[in-house]
Protein backbone atom coordinates (compact mmCIF):
# COMPACT_ATOMS: atom_id res chain seq x y z
CA UNK A 1 0.00 0.00 0.00
CA UNK A 2 2.81 2.39 0.82
CA UNK A 3 4.32 1.96 -2.64
CA UNK A 4 1.00 2.56 -4.42
CA UNK A 5 0.23 5.54 -2.22
CA UNK A 6 3.61 7.09 -3.00
CA UNK A 7 3.05 6.41 -6.69
CA UNK A 8 -0.21 8.43 -6.59
CA UNK A 9 1.02 11.28 -4.41
CA UNK A 10 4.47 12.23 -5.70
CA UNK A 11 4.42 15.35 -7.92
CA UNK A 12 6.88 14.16 -10.54
CA UNK A 13 6.71 13.23 -14.21
CA UNK A 14 6.31 10.54 -15.43
CA UNK A 15 3.39 9.79 -13.14
CA UNK A 16 4.21 6.09 -13.07
CA UNK A 17 7.64 6.79 -11.58
CA UNK A 18 8.00 4.45 -8.61
CA UNK A 19 9.26 6.13 -5.44
CA UNK A 20 8.35 3.81 -2.57
CA UNK A 21 8.35 5.63 0.73
CA UNK A 22 8.17 9.08 -0.82
CA UNK A 23 7.60 11.86 1.72
CA UNK A 24 6.29 15.20 0.36
CA UNK A 25 8.42 18.28 0.91
CA UNK A 26 7.70 20.43 3.95
CA UNK A 27 9.44 23.70 3.11
CA UNK A 28 7.80 26.08 0.64
CA UNK A 29 9.35 26.96 -2.69
CA UNK A 30 9.95 30.55 -1.54
CA UNK A 31 11.73 29.33 1.61
CA UNK A 32 14.00 26.97 -0.31
CA UNK A 33 14.93 29.49 -3.00
CA UNK A 34 15.14 32.37 -0.54
CA UNK A 35 17.57 30.56 1.75
CA UNK A 36 19.75 29.56 -1.19
CA UNK A 37 19.72 33.12 -2.55
CA UNK A 38 20.60 34.68 0.80
CA UNK A 39 23.35 32.13 1.48
CA UNK A 40 24.82 32.65 -1.98
CA UNK A 41 24.69 36.43 -1.59
CA UNK A 42 26.46 36.13 1.76
CA UNK A 43 29.26 34.04 0.23
CA UNK A 44 29.66 36.34 -2.77
CA UNK A 45 29.61 39.56 -0.74
CA UNK A 46 32.09 38.19 1.80
CA UNK A 47 34.55 37.09 -0.87
CA UNK A 48 34.16 40.34 -2.79
CA UNK A 49 34.86 42.47 0.30
CA UNK A 50 37.82 40.38 1.45
CA UNK A 51 39.33 40.25 -2.05
CA UNK A 52 39.26 44.05 -2.20
CA UNK A 53 41.97 44.32 0.44
CA UNK A 54 44.63 43.92 -2.22
CA UNK A 55 44.92 47.02 -4.47
CA UNK A 56 46.67 44.93 -7.14
CA UNK A 57 43.65 42.71 -7.68
CA UNK A 58 41.30 43.79 -10.48
CA UNK A 59 37.52 43.80 -10.17
CA UNK A 60 37.34 41.02 -12.74
CA UNK A 61 39.55 38.83 -10.60
CA UNK A 62 37.46 39.66 -7.53
CA UNK A 63 34.25 38.65 -9.31
CA UNK A 64 35.93 35.47 -10.53
CA UNK A 65 36.85 34.62 -6.94
CA UNK A 66 33.19 35.13 -5.99
CA UNK A 67 32.05 32.84 -8.78
CA UNK A 68 34.48 30.07 -7.93
CA UNK A 69 33.58 30.23 -4.23
CA UNK A 70 29.87 30.13 -5.04
CA UNK A 71 30.07 27.35 -7.60
CA UNK A 72 32.56 25.34 -5.53
CA UNK A 73 30.35 25.34 -2.44
CA UNK A 74 27.28 24.58 -4.55
CA UNK A 75 29.01 21.59 -6.12
CA UNK A 76 30.33 20.23 -2.84
CA UNK A 77 27.37 20.87 -0.52
CA UNK A 78 24.23 20.68 -2.65
CA UNK A 79 25.36 18.26 -5.33
CA UNK A 80 27.48 16.32 -2.90
CA UNK A 81 24.44 15.72 -0.71
CA UNK A 82 22.47 14.46 -3.70
CA UNK A 83 25.18 12.03 -4.74
CA UNK A 84 25.61 10.51 -1.30
CA UNK A 85 21.93 10.57 -0.23
CA UNK A 86 20.18 8.19 -2.64
CA UNK A 87 16.94 8.15 -0.67
CA UNK A 88 16.54 11.88 -0.04
CA UNK A 89 12.93 11.67 -1.22
CA UNK A 90 12.14 9.61 1.88
CA UNK A 91 13.44 12.24 4.30
CA UNK A 92 10.96 13.11 7.07
CA UNK A 93 13.08 15.62 8.98
CA UNK A 94 12.60 18.61 6.65
CA UNK A 95 16.37 18.62 6.09
CA UNK A 96 17.03 21.63 3.87
CA UNK A 97 19.29 19.75 1.44
CA UNK A 98 16.71 16.99 0.98
CA UNK A 99 14.02 19.62 0.47
CA UNK A 100 16.10 21.27 -2.25
CA UNK A 101 16.23 18.07 -4.29
CA UNK A 102 12.59 17.21 -3.69
CA UNK A 103 11.76 20.62 -5.11
CA UNK A 104 14.27 20.56 -7.97
CA UNK A 105 13.05 17.12 -9.04
CA UNK A 106 9.85 18.84 -10.16
CA UNK A 107 11.97 20.27 -12.95
CA UNK A 108 13.88 17.04 -13.59
CA UNK A 109 12.53 13.85 -12.03
CA UNK A 110 15.70 11.98 -12.98
CA UNK A 111 17.09 13.19 -9.67
CA UNK A 112 14.38 11.53 -7.63
CA UNK A 113 14.66 8.45 -9.85
CA UNK A 114 18.44 8.30 -9.35
CA UNK A 115 19.15 8.21 -13.07
CA UNK A 116 22.62 6.69 -13.56
CA UNK A 117 23.77 9.39 -15.96
CA UNK A 118 22.73 12.20 -13.65
CA UNK A 119 24.34 10.57 -10.63
CA UNK A 120 27.59 10.06 -12.56
CA UNK A 121 27.74 13.68 -13.76
CA UNK A 122 26.85 15.08 -10.35
CA UNK A 123 29.30 12.74 -8.62
CA UNK A 124 32.24 13.89 -10.73
CA UNK A 125 31.14 17.50 -10.33
CA UNK A 126 30.91 17.28 -6.54
CA UNK A 127 34.11 15.31 -5.98
CA UNK A 128 36.38 16.90 -8.59
CA UNK A 129 35.05 20.27 -9.71
CA UNK A 130 33.92 21.38 -6.25
CA UNK A 131 37.35 21.25 -4.57
CA UNK A 132 39.01 22.47 -7.77
CA UNK A 133 36.78 25.55 -7.75
CA UNK A 134 37.86 26.42 -4.22
CA UNK A 135 41.46 25.88 -5.31
CA UNK A 136 40.79 28.44 -8.06
CA UNK A 137 39.80 30.96 -5.38
CA UNK A 138 43.13 30.36 -3.65
CA UNK A 139 45.03 30.54 -6.94
CA UNK A 140 43.47 33.91 -7.80
CA UNK A 141 43.98 35.24 -4.29
CA UNK A 142 47.67 34.37 -4.26
CA UNK A 143 48.43 35.02 -7.93
CA UNK A 144 49.52 31.46 -8.72
CA UNK A 145 50.90 30.83 -12.19
CA UNK A 146 48.52 27.93 -12.77
CA UNK A 147 45.43 30.07 -12.15
CA UNK A 148 44.35 30.42 -15.80
CA UNK A 149 44.99 26.80 -16.70
CA UNK A 150 43.04 25.65 -13.65
CA UNK A 151 40.08 27.92 -14.38
CA UNK A 152 40.10 26.85 -18.02
CA UNK A 153 40.08 23.16 -17.06
CA UNK A 154 37.25 23.54 -14.54
CA UNK A 155 35.17 25.61 -16.95
CA UNK A 156 35.54 22.99 -19.68
CA UNK A 157 34.54 20.33 -17.16
CA UNK A 158 31.44 22.31 -16.20
CA UNK A 159 30.50 22.82 -19.85
CA UNK A 160 31.03 19.14 -20.59
CA UNK A 161 28.94 18.10 -17.59
CA UNK A 162 26.13 20.51 -18.45
CA UNK A 163 26.14 19.35 -22.08
CA UNK A 164 25.95 15.71 -20.98
CA UNK A 165 23.12 16.63 -18.61
CA UNK A 166 21.02 18.26 -21.33
CA UNK A 167 21.86 15.78 -24.09
CA UNK A 168 21.00 12.68 -22.05
CA UNK A 169 17.65 14.25 -21.16
CA UNK A 170 16.96 14.99 -24.82
CA UNK A 171 17.90 11.45 -25.86
CA UNK A 172 15.54 10.04 -23.23
CA UNK A 173 12.59 12.12 -24.41
CA UNK A 174 13.07 15.36 -22.45
CA UNK A 175 9.89 14.76 -20.47
CA UNK A 176 10.88 14.96 -16.81
CA UNK A 177 9.37 18.27 -15.69
CA UNK A 178 6.10 18.53 -13.78
CA UNK A 179 5.04 21.61 -15.79
CA UNK A 180 6.44 24.17 -18.26
CA UNK A 181 7.11 26.49 -15.32
CA UNK A 182 9.41 23.99 -13.61
CA UNK A 183 10.99 23.09 -16.93
CA UNK A 184 12.07 26.66 -17.69
CA UNK A 185 12.64 27.84 -14.13
CA UNK A 186 14.57 24.83 -12.82
CA UNK A 187 15.79 22.69 -15.70
CA UNK A 188 16.74 25.59 -17.98
CA UNK A 189 17.05 28.63 -15.72
CA UNK A 190 18.89 27.05 -12.80
CA UNK A 191 21.51 25.57 -15.13
CA UNK A 192 21.97 28.56 -17.44
CA UNK A 193 24.73 30.07 -15.28
CA UNK A 194 26.85 26.95 -15.76
CA UNK A 195 26.70 27.48 -19.52
CA UNK A 196 27.16 31.23 -19.85
CA UNK A 197 29.76 31.92 -17.13
CA UNK A 198 32.11 28.96 -17.84
CA UNK A 199 31.99 29.90 -21.54
CA UNK A 200 33.07 33.47 -20.78
CA UNK A 201 35.77 32.29 -18.38
CA UNK A 202 37.07 29.76 -20.91
CA UNK A 203 37.39 32.48 -23.56
CA UNK A 204 39.17 34.81 -21.14
CA UNK A 205 41.59 32.12 -19.95
CA UNK A 206 42.29 30.99 -23.52
CA UNK A 207 43.27 34.54 -24.46
CA UNK A 208 45.45 34.92 -21.37
CA UNK A 209 47.23 31.60 -21.94
CA UNK A 210 47.81 32.36 -25.64
CA UNK A 211 49.15 35.81 -24.77
CA UNK A 212 51.55 34.30 -22.23
CA UNK A 213 52.89 31.81 -24.77
CA UNK A 214 53.23 34.56 -27.35
CA UNK A 215 55.31 36.67 -24.95
CA UNK A 216 57.43 33.62 -24.10
CA UNK A 217 57.99 32.98 -27.81
CA UNK A 218 59.06 36.57 -28.41
CA UNK A 219 61.58 36.37 -25.54
CA UNK A 220 63.10 33.21 -27.02
CA UNK A 221 63.38 34.90 -30.40
CA UNK A 222 65.21 37.88 -28.91
CA UNK A 223 67.62 35.61 -27.04
CA UNK A 224 68.55 33.82 -30.24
Amino acid sequence: MEGSQSLEEHPYIPRDLKLPGFVPGVLSQSTIIGFYAVSSLLVVSTIFVLSGRSPKRSKTERWLMCWWAFTGLTHMILEGYFVFSPEFYKDKTACYLAEVWKEYSKGDSRYAARDAGVVAVEGLTAVLEGPASLLAVYALATGKSYSYILQFAISLGQLYGTAAYFITSWLEGDNFAASPFYYYAYYIGANASWVVIPTLISIRCWKKICAAFQVQGQKKTKVR
